[in-house]
């Protein structure tokens, strides 16, 4: 099949399967379209990719790394960054090292240093398809953003590993001084090189709209879907880490976009975007993994001399290995750390028995494994073959399907049995940014003396009683707690006889409402940014919020411009 027909062929079936999904609330959305995708490519006439695992990664992984660090809520990203890194960093280390010589003493004709490769291989984990299994289950907040963090981070520390431990077979050498030197450059070079591009990709999208305004968010929005490819690009350029490049681009992009509250159609044009590119490329990846397994199960048939009952077998050992040794370093290294900032606030859940086995489960395995496992060379030399290449690739797509039904099964059991707190920090912090907002907005209606000073006494009445309903309103929603009023709801006009003056005063009156409108939700969406810079609410409360006033700035716009033109102004006057 052309590539064309293929690429578009994935991206229907995944979003036919999304739609699926909403009737079969029982079976993880990965999961269905990794069967899909293996029900296409298991018979012998069936769809057949070759598969190039850097064209996989330049493709795929860099946009959906960087919309990550673009909506990962900095403030708690931060504030668990000592948890974070030790899951990011030195559980991927304890992984590599324990299940390394696991590997080795089980399957003894595999060399150590490709032992050590599948165990990096199978270190980073994936937070797409834990979100897409436990949304709706009540995994705590915190947690969730934990598990995000260690995501963006490991998939980096991981693929190192797998560097370092392909290198070594290739060539015999290995220097732990040489990994670590590396790694830092790596790392640090990669998190340098996406920030720069992000923050002068911030600088210019600044200069640019400063001059045009909104005009040009088709435009801004293009460039921004192009740039976590560019910091991916880069970053392999310059022998630094393209993912970390991708993920620093995102949060600095992310920091930069604070600064631009009055930018409403480009921010609407960025969230529909980027959640078509995430829902579209999330489904290619695991209908890619279902079409590559019918082809790895025959090539390791083929090869290896083991039976299935010993492949499966080793697949589930390595599986349950990784989960046991997840568990032993959540218990021994990270569970202070989450205790200190369920003290200091930072977590609401106690940290438990429960809580640490949910995180135990949570460490499955997706995209980035199947990617790495693939991009494993295919000779040593231009005689040898890379030793236990075909078994490596098959034990770590047996490892992502083995972690994503142990996760479907056992996170609902184990997520419905963890005590929530009655409030979520969020809700409590969604309301109070609310109502800091509904008391900005009245503030702004109070008439200005020096403003108004010498107006005519008919327009300030006007003004006034526009002023004094929708003061009412607010005052209402304050009362309340009610987010539920449509804030761009015209006032119904006071029955008036229907004379021309009479007509044109109530059309008046209704453009100065809406003026006022308009006005109260800008100053709104001000103070939902203040509450933001002054950490009081995170980024997911702010998105949600802002959403709001965009679409009823959308459309008060919309009818403002109407209403205008049939009082007779001018259209932006």
């Amino acid at each position: 099949m052309h590539t064309v027909e293929t690429v578009l062929l994935v991206l229907m079936l995944g979003a036919l399967t999304g739609i699926a999904a909403r009737y079969l609330r029982a079976i993880p959305l990965p999961l269905i379209q990794i069967a899909l995708g293996a029900l296409l490519s298991w018979p012998q006439g069936g769809l057949h990719i070759a598969f190039d695992p850097e064209l996989f990664l330049l493709l795929f992984i860099p946009p959906l790394l960087f919309a990550d660090g673009w909506r990962i809520p900095k403030r708690e990203f931060f504030a668990l960054w000592q948890p974070i890194l030790r899951l990011a960093l030195g559980l991927v280390l304890f992984t590599v090292l324990g299940l390394g010589w696991l590997i080795h003493w089980m399957i003894p004709e595999m060399p150590l240093t490709v032992a050590f490769a599948l165990a990096a291989v199978v270190s980073p984990t994936d937070a797409v398809a834990v979100s897409a299994i436990t949304r709706g289950l009540g995994m705590p907040a915190k947690t969730m953003h934990l598990l995000e963090g260690e995501s963006l981070l490991n998939d980096a520390s991981g693929l190192v590993a797998l560097k370092f431990a392909v290198a070594a077979t290739l060539t015999g050498l290995f220097s732990w001084t040489g990994v670590a030197s590396e790694f830092l450059w790596i790392a640090l070079g990669g998190l340098g090189a996406g920030a720069l591009l992000g923050w002068g990709f911030a600088r210019a999208r600044a200069a640019v709209t400063r001059r045009v305004g909104d005009v040009a968010a088709t435009q801004m929005v293009l460039l921004l879907v192009l740039l976590p490819f560019a910091a991916y690009i880069v970053g392999e350029r310059i022998g630094v880490s393209g993912i970390l490049a991708a993920v620093a681009a995102g949060i600095t992009t992310n920091f930069a976009d604070l600064e631009r509250s009055e930018f409403v159609s480009e921010r609407i044009q960025t969230e529909g975007t980027w959640a078509m590119i995430e829902s579209a490329f999330n489904g290619a990846i695991f209908l890619l993994l279902g079409l590559q397994l019918p082809s790895i199960v025959q090539t390791i048939g083929e090869a290896s001399h083991h039976g299935a009952w010993a492949l499966a077998g080793y697949v589930a050992a390595i599986s349950c290995a990784l989960l046991l040794l997840r568990w032993i370093w959540l218990s021994l290294a990270v569970q202070g750390s989450l205790l200190k900032a369920h003290l200091a606030g930072k977590m609401a859940v106690r940290p438990s028995w429960r809580l640490t086995l949910a995180t135990t489960l949570a460490g499955i395995r997706g995209a980035v494994t199947l990617a790495g496992a693939l991009s494993v060379p295919l000779m040593l030399d231009e005689r040898a073959p890379f030793p236990a290449r075909d078994l490596l690739v098959f034990l770590a797509a047996g490892t992502i399907l083995f972690t994503l039904v142990v996760g479907s099964i056992g996170l609902p059991l184990v997520l419905r049995r963890l005590p929530l707190p009655a409030e979520p920090p969020e809700a409590r912090e969604e309301r109070q940014a609310r109502l800091a907002a509904c008391r900005a907005a009245m503030a702004g209606l109070a008439p200005d003396p020096a403003e108004h000073e010498g107006a005519d006494p008919q327009w300030l009445a006007q003004y006034r009683e526009a002023a004094g309903r929708l003061t009412q309103d607010y005052r209402k929603r304050i009362d309340l707690l009610d987010d539920g009023d449509d804030p761009s709801a015209p006032a119904t006009p006071e029955a008036q006889a229907d004379t021309p003056e009479a007509v044109h005063q109530r059309r008046l009156r209704y453009v100065m409402e809406l003026e006022l409108r308009l006005k109260c939700t800008r100053i709104e969406r001000d103070t939902l940014y203040a509450e933001r810079h002054m950490h009081r609410i995170n980024d997911e409360s702010l998105r949600s919020l802002v959403a709001e006033l965009d679409l009823a700035e959308v459309s008060l716009r919309k009818r403002l411009k109407v209403a205008r033109q049939a009082a007779g102004l001018p259209p932006g006057g």
